[in-house]
Parts: structure tokens; C-alpha cells; sequence
């Protein structure tokens, strides 16, 4: 390039605002650099594969003449360019497409891929199934346990109330010791740590239901007496024919 003339009316021209002469410079950059980018992909070597593919593409769109024997021999029968095959013209006009193959696997090997992709779906589909039985079947357990756990607290309520009951019939019989230790609700102050006492034959041996189902029947039979009702009734008579049972289910 021949160097540029200051003094040149060319030069003096251009327009010299701060910054204009840079982004000019770099914009020519560009446009050089993609004009040698250009001139690379020109002058570069196609590979066999390039090659082979732009041949196969050319033949593939250019029509069946007449030097092609097969069509020749359409020709003779009466076949005309671009009608459809067949005696009543019912089949195909354009030839079935090429599905070149240019990779290196074996047959079979996209519908064994293919295969794979499914059952790899169907395994997630059934973890996705087991752990959500799995967690219907922890929240069901953990309203089962729930349930449980409100039932115990209410038949304990229960047993406390009819201890308390129990206690102040007793009393009004003059009734000093309880049938069983465990009818009436000991003090605090004559309550001993459990780990230290032990006894031959304890209350701890029976669940609670089974205390709240004998002390329930205690109160029935000696001071006809429902803890449900918060009745007492005269006799045993007047009890079984106006209570409605000896149970909390009964009465519910």
C-alpha cells in the first residue's frame, strides 16, 4: 500500500471527529480478516468425504435421461417423464429417496439404541411408581401410628378418670385400701421411682386397655357406675337397661 498524502485533498476530507478513525480501522480489520477467511475456504482441499458427498448430491438432483437403461426401458413400455407408475397411473411419480448410511455402526444399531432409550424410560417410570407406593405407604403407617397414639392418650385419660372416680366411691363406702394398688391414682409423694420398685405381681403386666376394661367393670358391678355416662345408677338393673353399654364404642 502506497503511504497516505496529508496534504492531499482526499485526506483532508475525511472527517477527523475523536473516535471516528478508530471504529473505521477496526471495521476494516473485520472486513480483511472475513475476506481471508474467505480466500482460506477457497483454497482449501476438499476431503474424499466432501467430495463424495457434493458428486452423490449432484446426481441424486439431476433427472434419469435417456442413457440410463432402466429408464429406456420405461420409455418403450410407454412411460412419460413425470407420471406415476403403474398401468393406471396409481403408484409413485418421484423415486424413493436414498438414506445413506455414514456412520460406522452396524445394522440394527439405531433400534438397539432406540430399545435401550425405552427401557431406560420404563425403569425410571417404575422407580418413580415404587417410590411413591413407598411414600402412600409411610403416610398411611404414619396415620395409623397417629391414630394409635390418640387412642392411647384418650383410654389413659379415660383410666385416670375412672381411678378418680373410683377413689372417691370407695371412700364414700368407707372404703380405705383399693381392690388393686393401681384403682386409685397414688400421691405424688408416695410415688417411688419405677426403676427402683419391682413388684411380684404388678400392675405393669397389663396394658391399659385391659386396666380401663376391669376397673370400668369394677365400677359397674360395685357402684353402678358408668364413666362415660357420668351417672350412677340405682342398681344393676336400672344400669344395663339405661346405659348404653360398657364401653366408649358403645356409647359413641
Amino acid at each position: 500500500d502506497e503511504e497516505e498524502d496529508y496534504m492531499s485533498d482526499l485526506f483532508l476530507k475525511q472527517d477527523v471527529r475523536p473516535g471516528l478513525p478508530m471504529v473505521r480501522r477496526v471495521k476494516e480489520a473485520i472486513q480483511k480478516e472475513e475476506k481471508q477467511k474467505e480466500a482460506n475456504e477457497k483454497n482449501r482441499q476438499k476431503s474424499i468425504k466432501e467430495e463424495e458427498k457434493e458428486r452423490r448430491d449432484l446426481v441424486l438432483k439431476s433427472a434419469l435421461g435417456n442413457e440410463n437403461k432402466g429408464f429406456a426401458l420405461l420409455q418403450k413400455m410407454g412411460y412419460k417423464s413425470g407420471q406415476a407408475l403403474g398401468k393406471s397411473g396409481e403408484g409413485i411419480v418421484e423415486p424413493i429417496p436414498l438414506n445413506i448410511k455414514t456412520g460406522l455402526s452396524g445394522l440394527g444399531h439405531e433400534e438397539l439404541k432406540k430399545r435401550k432409550a425405552e427401557e431406560k424410560l420404563e425403569n425410571y417410570r417404575q422407580k418413580l411408581h415404587i417410590k411413591k407406593q413407598a411414600n402412600e405407604q409411610a403416610a398411611d403407617q404414619f396415620r395409623i401410628r397417629f391414630k394409635t397414639k390418640q387412642e392411647e392418650r384418650k383410654m389413659e385419660g379415660d383410666l385416670r378418670k375412672s381411678q378418680r372416680a373410683c377413689q372417691q366411691l370407695d371412700m364414700q363406702k368407707d372404703i380405705d385400701v383399693p381392690k388393686e394398688t393401681w384403682f386409685w391414682i397414688e400421691p405424688e409423694e408416695d410415688k417411688k421411682d419405677e426403676e427402683d420398685k419391682e413388684d411380684e405381681c404388678t400392675s405393669s403386666d397389663l396394658s391399659v386397655s385391659e386396666k380401663l376394661h376391669i376397673l370400668t367393670a369394677y365400677l359397674r358391678e360395685e357402684h353402678f357406675y358408668c364413666i362415660w355416662c357420668g351417672t350412677t345408677y340405682e342398681d344393676s338393673e336400672d344400669l344395663s337397661s339405661n346405659c348404653p353399654g360398657d364401653s366408649a364404642a358403645d356409647h359413641d
